[in-house]
């Protein structure tokens, strides 16, 4: 045991410097997500033991380029530097994380938090890079300038936070003295960097800006960005098919053995159609939905969204909008909660205002179920001139319909703005490869969230669809199904006369119901509603030819066009409200959203049927 006492420590710095790395590193799998206080700015937080037996509590805060707050992330850092966030303890260490690759941008910043007066470390990060580039960085130099500690890291290799392990390990370090008041930082910026950098050979060009003559082309670039984003879509299908099988077999298995364990009657009905069934016809797509995420997480963390975001703008600027609004958006494939959230970064009101709007237009992953459902009932599962999978393709067509809809939305909505727009200014991170041990962490904790969704609101929405079906019980003597004469056949029948003029039946109107507190239900709702239980099979499988035999392609299409628009679900609707205040906005977005799902299904419905004949 060591007589070290406990360390609460704050990772800050600017974005792409590489600080969520090193949290990921330092800390694993022992991290918890969760909000800050009173506002919807995510709040990650670690723990470890360093070698000497210290324990360390590490807080990852949002990236910002100044404490001059500007947004609510911005302004929480800010808040937490200085120890005067309600709620929130003052750090014992400020670790300030520097790009090494960028350091004229980054140590700005560094000084700003050093002008606190607060116990700091500086950990350059990215020091392989450096190197490759002709540079060498006098540490010690820079330390004595600065005051303060600095080590080297290379946060996205094992063992590259040695050194700063045994900086945690280490004395706590002095305050460091501020620099006089009005003192320039740039050009203190340019003094330090006069002093300690310096080069080693003659710069050549770099693999990097060979790549970006590329990326960034006008014509190339869009390419590469298209293909990428249609690679993506191609593997949501092709990738996931393996482990979706797996997972159909376990849950076919666990139904099975539960189902042999009870006697018949209401309980082995709850436990297998209710809560087997109901879960599982969700966890099968959850493979889908980690792939998604591993390509956004990988395009982020090897550099590429930025300049995603720099190629989009001229696109954005044909809907009103900036590049900006571009990662927010590509978050909201995976979810609408966090792309909302993430609309913080934009700093122009009406700018934000309509990418929160349209945010819901791009197709998260709990949509993913219901497509997946769809396409493969109603779609063969075969290959176009050998090389690419039809499913996919029309996977692809969902997600081109919601981009190209959300765009129209925008430039609506933006018709009668002025033209206040700033040119986009984005730092252009170096290319790195995606650490495997930060994707891992990161796939782990989406798993964790959605298999927490699972256990928890898709089971208890289940297990109502399932109560909900099953009683009343049909009067004796009763002919037709048993479900007819239940609660959810009566709701069925009554929201029947607005919904069959698009192609619904009573079976699809009563899943729509639960898909409005979590999009995905509506897959179970509908095994349930089918009398599809885990007992049979696994009920997705076992759904899928079930819904070709009884269903129309016109009602399948229609379907799927409505949730390109579908009403958007509780949670989304709630961080529009908690984002803009505004319950104004709130409602704008549920009816114009019900409108273009209807209108869509509406047109789907009734061209499927004049085509097909």
């Amino acid at each position: 045991m060591t007589d070290l006492p406990p360390l609460r420590v704050a990772l800050v710095g600017n974005p792409n410097c590489g600080k969520t790395a090193i949290f990921n590193q330092l800390t694993g799998s022992r991290q918890k997500v969760a909000n800050y206080a009173g506002v919807t700015v995510e709040r990650k937080a670690g723990r470890l033991v360093t070698p000497a037996g210290r324990r360390v509590q590490v807080l990852d805060l949002p990236g910002t380029y100044s404490l001059a707050a500007t947004s609510p992330d911005e302004a929480v850092t800010r808040d937490v530097c200085r120890g005067v966030y309600k709620g929130e303890p003052a750090p014992d260490l400020l670790v300030s994380v520097v790009a090494a690759t960028n350091l004229r941008l980054h140590l700005r910043f560094m000084l700003e938090l050093r002008q606190l007066g607060r116990p700091m470390i500086v950990v350059l990060n990215m020091i392989d890079a450096i190197r490759k580039q002709g540079l060498t960085i006098d540490i010690p130099r820079l330390q004595a300038e600065l005051g303060v500690p600095v080590v080297s890291a290379v946060g996205i290799k094992r063992g590259g936070c040695q050194n700063i392990l045994a900086a945690l390990d280490a004395p706590a370090p002095t305050p460091p003295t501020p620099l006089p008041e009005g003192t320039d930082l740039h050009a203190e910026v340019r003094r330090l960097l006069a002093l300690c950098v310096a080069r080693t050979t003659e710069r050549t060009q770099l693999f990097e800006d060979k790549l970006d003559r590329w990326v960034l082309h006008p014509v190339w670039g869009m390419l590469i960005l298209f293909v990428l984003l249609f690679i993506m879509f191609q593997a949501v299908f092709s990738w996931a098919q393996p482990f979706m099988d797996m997972l159909d077999n376990g849950m076919k298995s666990l139904g099975d053995h539960v189902g042999a364990l009870l006697p018949d009657g209401v309980l082995r009905s709850l436990v297998v159609d209710g809560i087997i069934a109901g879960a599982g016809t969700v966890i099968v797509f959850l493979p889908q939905i980690l792939i998604l995420f591993l390509w956004i997480l990988a395009l982020e963390e090897s550099g590429y969204l930025p300049r995603a975001a720099f190629m989009l703008d001229k696109l954005m600027a044909s809907a009103g909008l900036s590049g900006r609004s571009f990662i927010p958006l590509l978050s909201s494939f995976a979810c609408a909660v966090p792309g909302i959230m993430s609309t913080r970064t934009i700093q122009n009101p009406r700018d934000r205002m309509v990418t929160i709007m349209i945010a819901p237009l791009m197709t998260c992953s709990a949509r993913l179920p219901v497509y997946a459902l769809l396409i493969g009932a109603f779609i063969p599962a075969r290959h176009i001139a050998g090389l690419f999978n039809l499913q996919g393709l029309v996977l692809f067509g969902l997600y081109a319909a919601g981009i190209l809809s959300a765009l129209v939305v925008a430039r609506v909505l933006k018709r009668r703005a002025t033209t206040d727009e700033h040119p986009l200014l984005l730092e252009l991170p170096n290319y790195r490869l995606p650490g495997l041990q930060s994707l891992s962490i990161e796939l782990w904790q989406r798993a964790r969230i959605f298999l927490s969704r699972v256990g928890t609101i898709i089971v208890t929405l289940s297990v109502l669809m399932w109560a909900l079906s099953s009683f009343p019980a049909p009067p004796a003597g009763a002919t037709g199904p048993a479900i007819d004469y239940s609660l959810a056949g009566r709701i069925g029948h009554l929201m029947l006369p607005f919904f069959q003029f698009i192609g619904f039946n009573w079976q699809i109107c009563v899943a729509l119901i639960p898909g409005l507190a979590a999009r995905e239900v509506a897959v179970s709702a509908l095994a349930t509603v089918y009398s599809v239980g885990a007992s049979e099979a696994d009920a997705a499988s076992q759904l899928a030819p079930l819904l070709s035999a009884q269903w129309s392609l016109a009602t399948a299409f229609s379907l799927l066009a409505w949730y390109v628009y579908a009403p958007q679900c509780f949670s989304t609707l709630a961080v529009i409200r908690r984002e803009t205040g505004s319950w104004r906005l709130v409602w704008i977005s549920t009816v114009y959203l019900f409108g273009m799902a209807y209108a869509a299904s509406f047109l789907a419905y009734h061209i499927t049927r004049l085509i097909s004949g």
